[in-house]
């Protein structure tokens, strides 16, 4: 190529830089703006709860505007807890697949923006025709010759209109969409493993305490045997209490069942098959219930909640969707330049006189289409909408989910102190009435009653405990889990 030709093909490059410049104000369509917070000041009618009733010992109080922790579950108090996280952030599957999604989306990304940059192509024909002058109204012979051609072109599409730039935006919003999916489910995985924690502690304490029963009902059972062989008491005692005893083994394997499928649920949220992963027993003793539990803000919520800003950057895509959809109803401007040799003899394909070159430029115009530019714009104007729905319900969710809990909270507080009156009495009530059936003085229906309601106290109170514990773990996967604060969270969306 010789100097006035590299520098004609400069010059165009650089005016077609230059004009997309000048038109990137011509964009069509919405530019994006994020929906404002709903104006409420609390998240359930009236005021929201400051603080808990103290119940077994401890009330929880909430603190307006107080900054969440990323690592949050560390107020359990658990050093294993930690280690079985950490663990799942690994190994976990569902996980993974966020994270290659945000790949993806970023790639796309990175593809969509070679839109921007002139397009090169080469190509190198070599093929043996055969011409017909017959064609032209001559009777010559037709002759058969070779041809070689080597050509390099380049186009470069001026976004008059702003489609590419909106479809770009969409990309970008994609991406976004996939980063806030990652928190999303980094969220749901550490509450899904601290819930599972505590429910599995909660039920190694719900098999003592049926082991306990059991213990109680073969001392009874024996004492009573005693009795009936010294004809003291009728058989039908013996009998009443064998049939307690065989009631009470009977709850212990469905607890057992509901022990083994926690710990195979957590060996699957790490990313393992049951028969390989050993995990850390977590006792109830090993976890503490946060007494300081942080409230974010309502106007805040819809700032830091994966679930909301995923919606908000698909509502963003769809927003973009609609310019894409709009610069489609307008003509579309392609600049076009080529240069190459071609020649019948291969060893005179570069020779000044085989050269070929072509500038021009393309406008093609839309003029009709059968309706279908116009309802595809309808078609993104209406996607706009659902995604606007779908946002304001997933604010709405999420706004009902808090009030849930923090309600929950204080109900479980009420049950909790009502259960742990009950354990004590029902304790203090049991052994007073077995003293008095060993002495005598009390008759076997007594036992059995006592016996009964102490068994039910205490899985009462497991439960009301441990219910206590979960929502406090729901409270904080509700407000977002403070993944805005986490350093750790940000390599996992960070590619």
């Amino acid at each position: 190529m010789n100097d006035k030709k590299t520098k004609f093909l400069f010059y165009l490059l650089t005016l077609n830089l230059s004009l997309n410049l000048f038109l990137a104000g011509c964009t069509v369509g919405p530019d994006f703006v994020r929906p404002n917070p709903p104006q409420v000041k609390s998240y359930t009618h009236g005021a929201d709860p400051s603080a808990t009733i103290p119940a077994d010992g401890q009330s929880q109080l909430f603190e307006q505007g107080g900054s969440i922790a990323a690592d949050w579950w560390r107020l359990f108090n658990s050093s294993k807890l930690d280690v079985v996280i950490k663990d799942a952030i690994t190994g976990n599957l569902t996980l993974q697949a966020a994270q290659a999604s945000l790949r993806r989306s970023q790639d796309n990304l990175r593809a969509g923006y070679g839109i921007f940059y002139p397009q090169f192509n080469a190509g190198f024909d070599a093929t043996r025709q055969k011409s017909s002058p017959a064609g032209l109204g001559l009777s010559s012979p037709g002759s058969i010759f070779n041809l070689f051609t080597l050509q390099a072109s380049v186009s470069y599409a001026l976004d008059f209109f702003g489609g590419d730039r909106r479809a770009v935006e969409s990309l970008q919003a994609q991406v976004d969409f996939n980063r806030y999916e990652v928190q999303g489910t980094y969220l749901a995985l550490s509450g899904n493993i601290v819930n599972t924690i505590i429910a599995q502690a909660a039920y190694r304490e719900q098999i003592k305490a049926v082991e306990q029963i059991i213990s109680m009902d073969r001392e009874q059972a024996g004492i009573s045997e005693a009795q009936w062989e010294a004809g003291t008491v009728p058989y039908s005692n013996v009998l009443s209490l064998h049939s307690q005893l065989a009631a009470d083994e009977a709850t212990l394997p469905p607890l057992r069942q509901k022990l083994s499928q926690t710990e195979h649920l957590l060996a699957t949220l790490t990313g393992h098959t049951p028969a390989e992963y050993a995990l850390p027993q977590i006792d109830w003793a090993d976890l503490k219930l946060p007494d300081k539990l942080p409230m974010t803000l309502p106007s805040g919520l819809v700032r830091q909640r994966p679930d909301i800003l995923a919606a908000e950057a698909q509502l963003h895509s769809s927003s973009a969707e609609i310019g894409v959809a709009t610069a489609a109803l307008f003509p579309s401007f392609t600049l076009n330049g080529a240069f190459g040799q071609s020649n019948n003899s291969l060893s005179d394909l570069f020779k000044e006189s085989s050269s070929i070159w072509s500038v021009g430029a393309n406008v093609a115009a839309p003029i009709f289409h059968g309706g279908t530019l116009w309802f595809g714009r309808q078609a993104a104007i209406e996607g706009y909408n659902q995604s606007l729905a779908d946002y304001r319900q997933a604010v709405l969710n999420a706004f009902a989910q808090v009030a849930d809990t923090l309600l929950a909270l204080e109900h479980d507080a009420e049950t909790l102190q009502a259960q742990s009156q009950a354990l004590s009495t029902s304790e203090e009530a049991l052994r007073l009435v077995q003293a008095n059936y060993q002495a005598g003085t009390a008759n076997y229906l007594q036992v059995l009653l006592a016996d009964n309601q102490y068994h039910q106290a205490r899985i009462g109170y497991l439960e009301a405990s441990a219910q206590r514990f979960q929502d406090t773990v729901a409270l904080f996967v509700a407000l977002g889990g403070g993944w805005w604060n986490g350093a750790e969270l940000s390599n996992l969306t960070k590619y």
